[in-house]
């Protein structure tokens, strides 16, 4: 549990706040791993320093997730100087594997531990979360925008684990169906949240009953109103049930976008639908004021400025938009009139999400149409930022929500002379991104099938200047994989190397390079889920057919042996999906062996025949080397013959020097001399 250290293969040495490990052994085939382990809520940052290996050896950096499974965080294909590898949880292991002939290399690795946090939350759509510290023991809270109601935990603590997380789930936003406000003075009535999952119910009649306070009036503005045919939103000035109605959809009449006002304290709303989603429904928002007194403005996504706290008659008020909005649908100015019954002399406008513009610096926000509400199909948006020639643009993108049929598209430069740098679909987390030019384009585009494949909450993307630097823009992570750099600071020749999870292949170039002009080499890949088997081959004296040339998933082969052979094995492979995974074959190849070799094989000569013989050839030499032994040693012993092969000659006899040139011998480092004569 040392907080820093070095691995290095150059013996072994320990220190107050190093260790050196030796990696040694001469002509031999090694299998070494090193575990660093720490504490509880830290984890283990690994610096490369050097890697020179020779062909054959093998060095991965190694990492457990929460539940104790391994995963590869780097290999020694992608380890470059100065890169930099993080733990996901407190342990972090380097393998190495030296190669057959025995020949190393070597590696420097300096570790050091940091602390672990828990991942930044999500934020709950219709939703704020306020985050106090990622690290264990740190705070997120939860809040709704007014309409919604909190469905979990107010607060989150995170939680000091291996792998530190929250206490629980994030929380979700709803509008709820129906309810009851006593001494209501200001808030919002949503048309109730779809419900999700294959067994979820929906409400068909929603009911929701409001009281001001005694004496004063109720104000109701539609913000929203898309109905389906089937639909009905009806108001009662009243909770009794011969209330006056103030508004009702089904009778065809035009719909009051300027509100409505009740004659006493009191209203009940109901709505009723075949099946709430998303793309219809209503806001209404409401306010409760004084008699004898206009109602307070209100404007959402914009401020108003009053000469008149109490809005009495008389009183101006002028509106403005938040930045990424425009003012439609309404004047910019409007004033309280008529003192027997006072009212606004016109409707508040609205303040809409731009599709689009020509931006400029110092800074500002890109929203996705119609935000804070769901963006439409069928958007095709571009927004073009400019900035002084001697500065840049970083973007914030905050939040990105899209569905997978919908795509925001984020480039260097102009629409003229454009360099890609990111396209998204679906959602990812925050993140930043530089141009390298004055000049960045953002383009979005909507499905227009999309209430077929749905939408998703859309975009908010702040946009500032900054100063001309001397390094490559960062580039994003991509979906399914993960990228790694050669240097902490992207300056000239910087990498940028991205890999795909299991089951995915790289579309594109693997390694991008941050060139002289202070741009990529080429634009980043993108992992695409591989959705076919690699081939497994042809089988020896056979032919194969094929149901599908490209080996999708679902493809099948089928072998065939020629005349005169026999199938062993399956004759049929179909390529199986795998979720996760890359797909595989469901079986292993088959065999065509010869069918005259299989016939032998299952003769009855490999029997008892076949043994018998054996057994009659070991008892003839057996009885022939019996004779052999009795004649020689009746020779030898009991007469006088004398054969040559048998009497032993005297080695002092031979004077002939030996014919070897050279009767010098090594073996395994051992230098020691013969002397042969014959």
């Amino acid at each position: 549990r040392r907080p820093m250290g070095l691995l290095i293969t150059a013996g072994w040495n320990t220190a107050r706040d190093q260790t050196w490990v030796s990696v040694s052994g001469y002509g031999t085939f090694l299998h070494c791993t090193y575990t660093v382990t720490v504490y509880t809520g830290y984890g283990v940052e690994l610096q490369v320093k050097s890697v020179n290996l020779s062909e054959g050896e093998q060095l991965s950096i190694r990492g457990v997730d929460e539940g104790g499974a391994l995963l590869v965080l780097a290999n020694h294909t992608l380890l470059v100087e100065g890169q930099v590898i993080r733990s996901p949880t407190n342990i972090i292991s380097v393998y190495y594997r030296s190669s057959p002939d025995g020949s190393m290399g070597m590696f420097q690795l300096h570790y050091q531990i940091f602390r672990l946090s828990c991942a930044l939350p999500r934020r709950p759509h219709f939703g704020e979360v306020s985050v106090l510290d990622l690290l264990p023991g740190g705070t997120a809270r939860f809040h709704c925008h007014m309409g919604y109601h909190l469905q979990g935990a107010v607060a989150l603590i995170c939680l000091n684990t291996s792998l530190p997380v929250w206490s629980s789930k994030e929380p979700s936003c709803r509008a709820l169906c129906g309810g009851s406000v006593k001494n209501a003075t200001v808030g919002r009535i949503l048309s109730p949240s779809p419900r999700l999952g294959p067994t979820a119910t929906h409400d068909r009649s929603c009911s929701w009953s409001l009281e001001a306070p005694t004496a004063q009036r109720l104000h109701l503005h539609l913000e929203r109103l898309a109905l389906e045919p089937t639909d009905r939103l009806v108001l009662w000035s009243g909770l009794d049930a011969g209330s006056v109605v103030l508004f009702d959809s089904g009778r065809g009449g035009p719909i009051p976008f300027e509100g409505v006002i009740s004659e006493g304290p009191a209203v009940r709303v109901q709505f009723i639908t075949d099946q709430p989603n998303h793309n219809t429904g209503f806001n209404i928002r409401y306010e409760a004021f004084e008699r004898g007194h206009c109602y307070e403005p209100y404007l959402q996504n914009g401020n108003f400025s009053t000469t008149d706290q109490v809005y009495g008659v008389g009183a101006v008020v002028q509106f403005s938009c938040d930045p990424g909005h425009s003012l439609e649908q309404g004047p910019p100015v409007i004033e309280c009139i008529n003192a027997r019954d006072p009212y606004w002399n016109d409707t508040e406008p609205l303040c809409k999400a731009l599709c689009g513009g020509d931006l400029a610096g110092p800074g500002g926000v890109i929203l996705s149409p119609n935000w804070p509400e769901w963006y439409g199909e069928g958007e095709d948006c571009s927004w073009r930022i400019h900035v002084g020639e001697d500065k840049r643009v970083l973007l914030e993108v905050q939040l990105l929500n899209l569905s997978d049929s919908d795509m925001l598209t984020i480039m260097d430069g102009d629409e003229v002379t454009p360099h890609i740098l990111g396209q998204y679909v679906g959602g990812a987390g925050p993140f930043k991104i530089q141009s390298t030019t004055p000049d960045f384009t953002v383009t979005f585009h909507s499905d227009p099938a999309g209430l077929v494949f749905g939408k998703g909450e859309g975009f908010i993307i702040n946009y500032m200047e900054v100063s001309r630097n001397d390094s490559c823009p960062d580039l994003p992570e991509i979906q399914n994989g993960w990228k790694t750099t050669s240097h902490t600071a992207l300056v000239r020749g910087a990498r940028i190397t991205y890999q795909c999870d299991p089951g995915y292949d790289l579309v594109g170039r693997e390694t991008l390079t941050c060139q002289l002009d202070l741009t990529w080499s080429t634009q980043p890949p993108f992992c695409e889920k591989i959705m076919y088997c690699s081939d497994p081959g042809h089988v020896e004296h056979s032919t194969r057919s094929l149901s599908d040339p490209k080996l999708l998933v679902g493809t099948t082969i089928q072998y065939s042996c020629y005349p005169g052979f026999i199938l062993q094995d399956g004759s049929t492979l179909t390529c199986y999906g795998r979720e996760p995974g890359t797909p595989v074959w469901t079986s292993k190849l088959p065999h065509c062996v010869c069918e005259f070799a299989e016939a032998a094989a299952g003769s009855g000569l490999d029997g008892g025949n076949m043994a018998l013989a054996i057994f009659i050839l070991v008892l003839l030499l057996s009885v022939l080397l019996g004779g052999a032994y009795v004649y020689v040693t009746r020779c030898r012993y009991n007469s006088n013959l004398r054969l040559p092969l048998i009497h032993p000659h005297p080695y002092s006899q031979i004077t002939v020097e030996s014919e070897f040139d050279n009767p010098l011998y090594e073996t395994g480092g051992d230098t020691r001399e013969y002397e042969v004569s014959i």
